[in-house]
């Protein structure tokens, strides 16, 4: 098991699903901290030690162990002779981590945490109409800037305007917290009326600081992951429980441990089934209450910090 940013209930999912299955496992688990610079002292370790799979978190780490489909390899620096399964990938398609959704062809399969982000942004629609919208990304992730391209088709249809600001970064061109900020104050200058915080790796480590200068703001938050909203402050999300992708994720591991299926042959997925999330105690931070037709479908959260006035 290849985690990103330790232990998360994604991998608690995938553990409960193989459990639950009857399958005795082993695990090795290695974490990158966050940074994928340690991925190839892991993919070291895994040639010596052949596991029968091998489980990892995220985009960037998938990429960084089994690359793009159509990167070469002399130097046999990536693992492509040992099945591989993904969770928490939001566009392997455009990644290019799989060439084919139902046919992988390769030896990586996986599942896929998010909601269309056109069908999160028609919730956040509904919850408040909106002209433009702002986001905060990663430039270096390559699933964060295939997201903005999608958030940016819907805004030119809708006739909204999209306000985008990439994170500084680092002499490595790696992204950096400073100045964050300072970049939500110029989106929040500009008119935006809600920021959608997209599923990218870098964004989900710095919530700490994101929400409460959003907030500082009057500006709500829309999170694409369940993270973003139960912890990170996002007053709204249209998500997919993590638990529940891990499971999706451990039952292509069992497909492949216990049947003996293909990686390549399994379809990558997502979810069927979504959970809108809202955050009543940042609801009443900004007095912005979700519509009550919302409310027969929606998961509160947040009720114990909410008083009466």
């Amino acid at each position: 098991m290849i985690t990103f940013r330790g232990e998360t209930d994604v991998d608690l999912g995938f553990r409960a699903y193989l459990a639950a299955a009857g399958l005795q496992v082993r695990y090795t688990v290695r974490d990158l901290q966050r940074d994928v610079a340690h991925m190839p002292g892991i993919i070291d370790e895994i040639r010596a030690q052949r596991p029968d799979l091998i489980y990892v978190w995220g985009t960037p780490a998938t990429l960084a162990l089994v690359g793009r489909w159509d990167d070469p390899d002399p130097d046999g620096r990536f693992v492509r002779d040992i099945p591989v399964v993904f969770a928490l990938v939001a566009a392997p398609l455009q990644s290019r981590i799989v060439q084919d959704l139902d046919a992988p062809g390769r030896n990586v399969t996986g599942a896929v945490h998010v909601v269309p982000p056109p069908v999160q942004l028609r919730v956040m629609q509904g919850y408040r109409p909106w002209k433009k919208l702002g986001v905060l990304y990663n430039g270096a992730e390559t699933n964060s800037l295939v997201i903005v391209e999608q958030v940016r088709e819907f805004c030119m249809a809708h006739d909204a305007q999209l306000l985008t600001r990439r994170f500084h970064t680092d002499a490595q061109g790696q992204p950096v917290a400073d100045g964050v900020e300072e970049l939500i104050a110029e989106l929040a200058a500009e008119g935006a009326e809600w920021l959608y915080l997209l599923p990218d790796t870098f964004l989900g480590s710095v919530y700490d600081r994101v929400t409460p200068a959003a907030l500082q703001h009057q500006l709500p938050s829309f999170g694409a992951t369940e993270l973003a909203v139960r912890s990170g402050g996002a007053l709204v999300g249209l998500i997919s429980r993590y638990e529940s992708v891990g499971k999706l994720a451990g039952s292509k591991a069992h497909a492949i441990l216990a049947e003996g299926q293909a990686p390549g042959s399994l379809p990558v997925q997502t979810l069927k089934r979504f959970s809108l999330l809202v955050n009543m105690q940042v609801a009443h931070q900004l007095r912005m209450y979700p519509p009550i037709d919302m409310l027969n479908y929606a998961e509160v959260i947040g009720l114990g910090g909410v008083s009466a006035s």
